[in-house]
């Protein structure tokens, strides 16, 4: 199983946000997940996103892959990844 940490959308049409969530990879974008890990408002900004820093240092050491966004998302919250 390849996991994935990638962004789920959430909200109503034009008032999105996202929670940032460990799946297989084969689900589809709001399918079926493992874990949140957190939440993220582009609205807000990145510097107001709720992210679990030490379940996405797990995840990542388990071998799963963050998608670009959730990559970028990741660096800026999470120290030395």
């Amino acid at each position: 199983m390849a996991t994935k940490i990638r962004l789920a959308r959430f909200g109503s049409k034009k008032r999105a946000f996202y929670r940032m969530v460990v799946a297989d990879g084969r689900f589809s974008r709001d399918g079926r997940y493992i874990e949140v890990l957190g939440q993220y408002d582009p609205k807000l900004g990145i510097a107001n996103a709720n992210i679990k820093a030490d379940r996405v240092k797990h995840w990542l050491a388990c071998g799963a892959q963050p998608t670009d966004t959730a990559r970028d998302i990741i660096r800026k919250i999470v120290p030395n990844q």
